[in-house]
């Protein structure tokens, strides 16, 4: 029994005998085959449960991932930590990626580096690595990384005490506060970081796209 050809085929075949004039005619009978191989489809619109494709999260799944801390601090939840939990914590869990004093390995970011104390100096000397004390320039924003992206292979697993904990140890590694500082909801967004004044808020509406 002989193979059915395709409409692709058969349109060729029409094509090289009998010339271009036939290809309208090629066109349509393809597209009618198309439409009657075709599954009904309806027109009423389905909901995401029809479709199969999740459900409508809880509460409780919400407030799990609606973790982020903003420059102000809103957002920081209770707990606390110093710098020498901050040291256990990264140790166990940081150095393996970025050294053991901060310092970097490989393709993983250096951490700490303090100089130049005033701030980053944009276009001064390329070769300076941006870290936490040359260029962040909102201390919320360590506790905000650490606490949702780090670690690399677990992100999202340490606590906010651990978090604090770090952000202490690595703000008074990067000689912001002293080591004796306490970091939580409280103290942390007091912390001014060195290259804070090197930032501008973005604050376009519209118009010229930049200034």
């Amino acid at each position: 029994m002989r193979p059915r050809r395709s409409s692709v085929a058969r349109c060729l075949t029409v094509l090289v005998i009998g010339g271009g004039t036939t290809l309208g005619a090629c066109r349509r009978d393809t597209a009618r085959e198309s439409e009657a191989t075709l599954p009904a489809v309806g027109h009423a619109r389905r909901t995401p449960e029809q479709l199969g494709l999740g459900h409508s999260p809880t509460a409780q799944q919400l407030a799990a991932i609606d973790i982020d801390a903003n420059p102000a601090g809103v957002g920081l939840p209770p707990g606390q930590g110093t710098y020498a939990e901050g040291a256990a914590v990264f140790a166990q869990k940081c150095a393996f990626c970025h050294g053991p004093k901060g310092e970097g390995l490989g393709p993983y970011p250096k951490l700490v580096g303090a100089e130049p104390k005033q701030g980053f100096p944009f276009g001064r000397d390329p070769k300076i690595v941006k870290t936490i004390g040359n260029y962040w320039p909102y201390s919320t924003t360590v506790y905000d990384y650490v606490h949702r992206a780090m670690p690399f292979n677990a992100p999202g697993s340490l606590t906010p005490n651990e978090s604090y904990a770090l952000a202490a140890w690595l703000l008074a590694e990067n000689e912001v506060i002293p080591r004796d500082a306490i970091m939580n909801a409280q103290t942390l967004p007091k912390v001014q970081m060195p290259a804070r004044g090197h930032f501008v808020l973005d604050d376009r509406r519209g118009g010229q796209p930049f200034r």
